[in-house]
């Protein structure tokens, strides 16, 4: 059979599917509002068929979401493979944040520097990881782009937090060091603007926001996580993160825990290692062990997104223009996928994220 044909027809009983449902569902309120408006009683329905009609009907209204899930995205969709800007002298990309226009943000193990890439994948500018005032480096974990527009990374090696001030006296811009932590891994940025930092051996998620000064204010940690990675901005405002060889904690704005990905989604991690979330409140997830990664959508089941061609996936960042983006440390590449069939927030773009992280003078 011709593909187009056949792919017609299940577009055709999909449709009568839910057009079927919808129609009964309009007949049926239609007939029992006013009955059990205007009578006492319930009739002939029992309690037992009432519990029945709602358990379906949580049933179809879960495959209806998943049915609406399925024809939003894609799987295994790769539309671009960059290289680590670094190439393989210094290992491969362990940080990566997109922009709200797009421009990539890739820091690499044991390279002292941030490259800025843009939607091209080409980078247009890198960062020296230097202090210039003790003229010593510095090598960046993770990075994140603050809700001021600054580059932020953390540096495992001393225990800190890096913001990159473009306004400072020296011509190239300035590193400033914020707070003392035991190992900072992941990091990035709530609803609320305040700085995120997951501390591996210490098993805590910190948050705290900035003064002009450069201060850490209203300072919190949450405790007790296994091996914290990776953490990103939550759908709600709060924050998701990643636990080696454990699951995926969402937590909200007031850091108490909504609930965990593995039970919410009846779902199995190996090693959850990169997550984000996107605009439309779904919350995406990389395995390094699994070699995939997957979406949790807001109501519905887990979706795999890619299912094949990743070797060990790390880092991961959403556009708004519907791409993927994964670091994925096996082969040295950042694999850019689409994941959205029509990405609705595709016009929905803001410029105050945007890089204007350009030093005084030319960066080199």
């Amino acid at each position: 059979m011709d593909y187009t044909l056949e792919d017609a027809q299940r577009k055709e009983k999909l449709l009568k599917t839910v057009y079927t449902l919808q129609v009964k569902s309009d007949a049926t309120f239609q007939k029992a509002s006013p009955l059990l408006s205007n009578h006492p009683g319930m009739g002939m329905v029992t309690d037992h068929q009432v519990h029945q009609l709602a358990e379906k009907a949580k049933i179809i209204c879960h495959d209806l979401d998943n049915i609406k899930n399925h024809l939003y995205y894609r799987q295994d969709d790769l539309v671009q493979r960059i290289p680590n800007p670094n190439g393989s002298r210094y290992g491969a990309v362990c940080g990566i944040h997109c922009s709200l226009d797009g421009s990539l943000y890739l820091t690499s193990e044991n390279a002292p520097r941030v490259h800025i890439l843009n939607r091209s994948g080409q980078t247009f500018q890198s960062l020296p990881c230097i202090e210039w005032k003790k003229k010593e480096t510095f090598l960046p974990e993770d990075v994140t782009v603050t809700r001021a527009g600054m580059v932020a990374v953390t540096d495992m090696l001393n225990g800190t937090v890096c913001i990159f001030n473009n306004h400072s006296k020296f011509s190239k811009g300035e590193w400033l060091r914020i707070g003392k932590f035991s190992s900072p891994r992941g990091i990035g940025v709530d609803g609320s603007g305040k700085i995120l930092v997951a501390d591996y051996t210490e098993g805590q998620v910190h948050s705290f926001a900035l003064d002009r000064a450069f201060k850490m204010q209203n300072a919190h940690s949450v405790s007790n996580l296994q091996g914290p990675r990776y953490v990103s901005l939550a759908p709600e405002g709060g924050f998701v993160v990643s636990e080696e060889c454990g699951d995926v904690k969402l937590f909200s704005t007031s850091h108490k825990l909504v609930s965990t990905i593995s039970t919410k989604y009846h779902h199995r991690f190996g090693n959850p290692t990169g997550v984000c979330s996107d605009r439309e409140g779904n919350v995406i997830v990389a395995d390094e062990q699994h070699q995939k990664v997957h979406l949790f959508p807001r109501s519905g089941s887990a979706i795999c997104l890619v299912s094949k061609g990743l070797q060990r996936p790390a880092g991961i960042a959403c556009s708004t223009q519907g791409l993927l983006y994964i670091a994925d440390n096996g082969d040295n590449f950042i694999k850019v996928f689409r994941y959205r069939v029509r990405p609705y927030y595709s016009a929905d773009i803001t410029l105050s994220e945007s890089p204007i992280v350009t030093p005084r003078g030319r960066a080199k």
